[in-house]
């Protein structure tokens, strides 16, 4: 069974950097796209980024040219950058991953509990 823990989430001010980091047990890694969601109080759980198989990345419009993902399958880990940090960006980041072949999935099948990000002015 597959098993994802997030890690690297907290307080940081305005403008500042964060890393994420989610390790997945129990399957191997490199059969994995990988992705990072975010979910803010009252409102629905978005999409941020997600990284295939092959390591092509996708962002979410809205943190293009700040965040960056990138995986490392030696370490079973995927990373989520955060650079200038908003207070928008405030919000539970999750961890997911799915066996799909190329590219990234529809729908996502394995989440982690999530880490809280929190930005303050």
């Amino acid at each position: 069974q597959v098993r994802l823990v997030e890690s690297g989430g907290g307080l940081v001010q305005d403008g500042g950097s964060l890393r994420l980091s989610c390790v997945l047990s129990g399957r191997t890694f490199s059969s994995y796209a990988m992705g990072w969601f975010r979910q803010a109080p009252g409102k629905k759980r978005e999409f941020v980024a997600g990284i295939s198989r092959g390591s092509t990345p996708r962002f979410a419009d809205s943190v293009k040219g700040r965040f960056t993902i990138s995986r490392d399958n030696a370490k079973s880990t995927v990373y989520l950058q955060m650079n200038s940090l908003k207070l928008e960006d405030t919000a539970v980041y999750y961890c997911t991953a799915d066996a799909v072949q190329l590219g990234l999935p529809t729908t996502w099948k394995y989440w982690g509990q999530g880490t809280q990000v929190t930005v303050s002015s």
